[in-house]
């Protein structure tokens, strides 16, 4: 089930002798990912690449980030980044570790024998900030979620459960960070479980029903390999409060609540980003500032209005009080609670692959 659930990494650094690393008259499946203005001739010795492979649930992604290091001795700055995708991810390998394997062998890419790992969850939370002055991450993946931000109270690190916390060293400062990935708690995973089929083989003749679906609905969705038949209620209620019934037994009791995330900044990045764009409540572009209480109003607009439903996807009354449950009863979050919603901070898209390349370097020994 880890392989499954869980994301794979491949990581290395590059400088731009490429001719030793990456082979362009070979035919790869990275074909296409890569401009020749990538690693021109001229280029200095001190510009790096930092290639970081997501190998997730849902998709695998790659990250190609550009350093350059200006004057010798001093930190790279981050100046851009080349961004892909491709589908299915890496669940749908599940049974052929052999052939997962092979891809890497055949990559032109130099690949140390440590460079592909399952991911432990606390490296999943990131950092932003600038001095003293921080701010808490939120991702919400498909399989799973992620909270993280540095604790500002004794408090906090006096009551946070063992295995919350985590010392992380970057670029020679040491943080005490709080941070926790809950498997199972992604919006695809949490719409297996509030249909009740997470533990199920979608058996063939058996339709899992919600009132947070319209009555009229029946469908089919793949999800991790397996087909689930899905649907409205036939009978029964249908809108909000039971939809929310349905997706608060998911989260109840169940995360863990630091009181300091009422008073903390956060941004939130992944699904949440992408429901808000999908419900018109921030620019896809430039996303926006919400607060906990616009999901949940937005939630009661959707569901309460199912029968007119007319939306792209059949899951976004359930995936919306989704959100709203995990932020305020699984989180804890305050309906006041302000949420930045970005895809990019500095034109750069911000997740876990780009902290991680920063922890690259700094173990190879490049930042400083």
């Amino acid at each position: 089930m880890a392989t499954a659930w869980g994301a794979a990494f491949l990581m290395l650094v590059t400088s731009c002798v490429c001719s030793t690393v990456f082979h362009r008259d070979q035919q790869t499946w990275f074909e296409g990912v890569f401009l020749s203005s990538m690693c021109p001739i001229n280029v200095s010795a001190s510009t790096l690449y930092g290639i970081m492979f997501d190998a997730g649930s849902t998709g695998t992604r790659i990250h190609v980030y550009t350093f350059v290091q200006k004057i010798p001795g001093q930190l790279p700055i981050l100046e851009g980044e080349i961004f892909d995708s491709v589908k299915p991810g890496l669940s749908a390998f599940v049974d052929q570790p052999k052939q997962v394997r092979e891809i890497f062998k055949k990559s032109p890419f130099l690949v140390p024998n440590d460079s592909v790992s399952i991911m432990d969850g606390s490296y999943e939370g990131q950092l932003h900030g600038q001095s003293r002055e921080t701010v808490g991450t939120l991702d919400l993946g498909g399989a799973s979620t992620q909270i993280t931000f540095l604790p500002q109270f004794k408090k906090t690190l006096e009551q946070t459960p063992r295995g919350y916390l985590t010392s992380f060293e970057m670029f020679n400062s040491t943080y005490k960070l709080y941070t926790h990935s809950y498997l199972g708690f992604g919006l695809k995973a949490a719409r297996l479980a509030t249909l009740g089929a997470l533990e199920t083989e979608g058996i063939d003749g058996h339709t899992f029903r919600s009132a947070c679906l319209p009555r009229w609905l029946e469908a089919e969705w793949i999800f991790g390999g397996v087909k689930y038949h899905y649907g409205g209620n036939k009978e029964g209620e249908m809108g909000f409060e039971p939809c929310y019934t349905e997706v608060l037994r998911v989260v109840q009791g169940k995360l863990h609540q630091p009181d300091e995330v009422q008073r903390s900044s956060f941004y939130a990045f992944s699904y949440y980003y992408d429901r808000a764009v999908d419900t018109d409540m921030i620019d896809y572009e430039t996303g926006g500032v919400l607060k906990v209480e616009d999901f949940e109003r937005k939630a009661r607009e959707v569901c309460d209005n199912l029968e007119n439903f007319a939306s792209g996807s059949p899951f976004l009354c359930m995936d919306l009080s989704y959100i709203t449950a995990l932020l305020k009863d699984g989180f804890g979050f305050a309906d006041s609670t302000v949420l930045q919603l970005s895809k990019k901070v500095n034109n750069i898209e911000t997740g876990w692959a780009l902290g991680a390349t920063f922890h690259l370097l700094q173990s190879l020994g490049i930042s400083h």
